[in-house]
């Protein structure tokens, strides 16, 4: 005997639970059943309530905590009324001896079962403490169909965790097991409510309730239907249990960053906004942190078993042309390399770059009118102007920069149709994107594994914290640039072509929120604007965020008005530059050329820079910043310090500017 429990106690090991994925506050988002199909929940003596505990030891084995598995009294009590009876009769099985019989999982009325539930008991003793064998009780015990174990019990038939239950509650969770078929709630509650009944008056026998709280719990209601588990957050969570299986540890539970009441209201949100959009349009929603990076909501669909709008595809991860809502990002290169400012006026009327001849959304052109306002009422030919300033190379590098993946199609390098809309990209990617606008341009990697926040890589710059700050001002609509916080919330929208898609991101001085709306499948959505329909739904997002943070004042460095710009930044023309006249002319470098100084080499040349005409002192500036002023001499020279393109002015001592555009390697 010695030996067979010795080799049972070797055995004996945690039960196969499903996996669970819970949120940033260990509330559970979604549970999965077992291999074996069951609703098996890991939980310990510390997930359940305290009372349940103690009624369950009063009423199954009240000398649970002193006997080695097998209670002898019991025992031969049992033994007796088994006799008397002529058959065998329960009354005697330890809590211990039950757990045995449900890790082999053996029958019962069986006198070798018994013989086998005796040798489980002893070995669970020896290898185990006594709350390690009321853990597997927790997770083992039946509770009526495919449900096993208090946790998904307490799910299934009260809709919470096992953590606080009422008196009637505890009760009718301590009766089930004895027959789980037999007095299922759903399916027989009056036999369930009978055997709640004998558990609490057990309770009040003992001492363990008094009387005035047993009636009470013998007024709750029955519980008589089944309960969805939970379900939030149900393509994030499924990713993240992909992941953990992919990684092979073992592991059986994942926490994200989502915040579970949000991640809730957010869910409800969307399907009733989704009740009132034809099928199949659909929608999509995130909400991150940006001055942590945390994913605090997303809903990647309306419905996950919505089958008429494809609610099992995660629609904040697929790729959709973005519309206008990269023009700030186009705007905050230009302003960070000194092409433009906020109050550079610029002309919205019809040019052709090099064929391309872009319209806009209306069909109307504008004039003459600021930067600010152009990107406010996103006209198209003033972002493709300081796009083909600022190169669309480095409009995708900064992209990049900020963890976003993009589908540039067959095109081998990226065009000027991409600053308005001509590329794929995911609405968590510009989620990413605006997070790192929103943060005072350095982007911190966008994470909903928050078992990974230690890991995370570094944050990245994507704009100057003085660019980044001019955005926030344009987009919260600002009418000029301040000295003083820009507002509350600041949105872009975007409408793809063919109305595709829907877009608005938007951001106050903690959330950022992303929102999509279009159909699955990709095809045309007859009127659908980003201002009509994306909007709304941002607005309704934010408001279930609770009050906004506002936005942060200017950093060290914003000029505030367009009197102190260089003459070259106060009108830009179709070329870049200043309206021509007896202004200076640069010899050299010549315009759109590609010149080798060995930068790769380590040990770089600098770059010869001469101009004709104009009056000196001349002052050359470079991406916008002054880097060499009051020379006299027609000749010049600068050292460039990283390949890529630069954008090279001269002013003369009269106003008058030329600009050129290389590519230094």
């Amino acid at each position: 005997m010695e030996r067979a429990v010795a080799t049972r106690a070797a055995a004996i090991g945690e039960p196969e639970t499903g996996f669970v994925v819970e949120a940033r506050d260990g509330a559970l988002l979604r549970a999965f059943a077992a291999s074996d199909g069951r609703w098996r929940m890991a939980a310990a003596v510390g997930d359940v309530d305290p009372r349940f505990l103690a009624m369950l030891e009063g009423w199954e084995d009240k000398r649970f905590r002193t006997h080695e598995g097998i209670d002898a009294v019991a025992l031969a009590r049992s033994a007796v009324d088994s006799l008397r009876h002529a058959r065998i009769v329960g009354g005697g099985s330890t809590l211990t001896m039950q757990v045995a019989r449900l890790t082999e999982r053996l029958p019962t009325g069986s006198l070798r079962a018994k013989g086998r539930q005796f040798l489980g008991a002893l070995a669970l003793e020896r290898a185990l403490g006594k709350d390690e064998i009321l853990s597997l009780y927790l997770q083992l015990a039946p509770y009526g169909g495919n449900v096993e174990g208090i946790r998904a019990a307490s799910l299934v038939w009260f809709g919470h965790e096992p953590k606080r239950l009422t008196a009637g509650e505890a009760a009718l969770l301590v009766a089930l097991p004895q027959s789980p078929e037999r007095l299922r709630p759903d399916l027989a509650p009056e036999r369930a409510r009978a055997a709640r009944d004998r558990v609490l008056d057990r309770m009040a026998a003992i001492g363990l309730l008094p009387a005035a709280e047993v009636d009470q719990a013998k007024r709750e209601p029955i519980p008589t239907r089944r309960r969805a588990m939970p379900m939030l957050a149900p393509h994030a969570a499924s990713e993240a249990r992909v992941r953990a299986l992919s990684e092979r540890s073992g592991r059986r539970a994942a926490r994200l960053t989502i915040d579970a009441a949000l991640q809730g209201r957010l869910e409800a949100y969307a399907r009733e906004k989704a009740a009132a959009l034809p099928r199949p349009q659909s929608l999509a929603i995130v909400v991150a942190d940006h001055t942590t990076g945390e994913i605090l909501a997303s809903v990647g669909s309306p419905d996950v078993f919505d089958a008429g709008r494809q609610g099992y595809v995660d629609l904040t991860k697929a790729q959709r042309s973005p519309g206008s809502t990269l023009k700030p990002l186009i705007y905050g290169l230009a302003f960070e390399r000194g092409v433009a400012h906020p109050e550079s006026l610029m002309d919205d009327r019809p040019t052709s770059f090099a064929g391309y001849t872009p319209g806009n959304f209306d069909g109307r052109f504008e004039g003459t009118l600021t930067a600010r306002r152009a990107l406010q009422l996103s006209r198209n030919l003033p972002a493709v102007e300081l796009l083909a300033a600022v190169g669309p190379s480095r409009l995708v590098s900064r992209i990049r920069r900020a963890g976003a993946s993009l589908e540039l199609g067959n095109r081998t390098l990226p065009g000027l149709a991409i600053g308005l809309g001509g590329l794929g990209i995911s609405l968590e990617d510009l989620v990413r994107v605006y997070a790192g606008i929103a943060n005072g341009g350095l982007a911190k990697p966008l994470r909903i594994d928050a078992d990974a926040a230690l890991a995370a890589e570094p944050a990245k710059r994507i704009l100057s914290e003085q660019a980044a700050w001019y955005l926030a001002s344009i987009l919260a609509g600002a009418p000029a640039t301040a000295k003083g916080p820009p507002g509350t919330i600041a949105f872009k929208t975007g409408t793809s072509f063919g109305y595709r898609d829907a877009w608005t991101l938007a951001f106050d001085g903690r959330h950022v929120v992303g929102v999509w709306l279009g159909r699955p499948d990709g095809a045309p959505v007859p009127g659908l604007v980003g201002q009509d329909a994306a909007v709304p739904v941002m607005r309704d997002v934010f408001a279930r965020l609770g009050l906004p943070t506002r936005l942060p004042g200017p950093p060290p460095g914003i000029l505030t008005t367009a009197a102190r710009l260089p003459p070259a930044m106060r009108h830009l023309s179709p070329k870049g530059g200043a309206a021509p006249g007896d202004a200076p002319e640069i010899v050299f470098p010549p315009d759109a050329t590609r010149i080798e100084l060995g930068l790769s080499d380590g040990a770089p040349s600098a770059l010869s820079l001469k101009v004709r005409n104009g009056r000196p002192p001349f002052t050359w500036y470079v991406d916008g910043h002054a880097a060499l002023t009051g020379l006299f001499d027609r000749q010049a020279a600068w050292r460039p310090s990283e390949p890529g393109f630069v954008e090279i002015s001269v002013v003369d001592a009269a106003g008058g500017a030329a600009t050129t555009r290389v590519f230094v390697e």
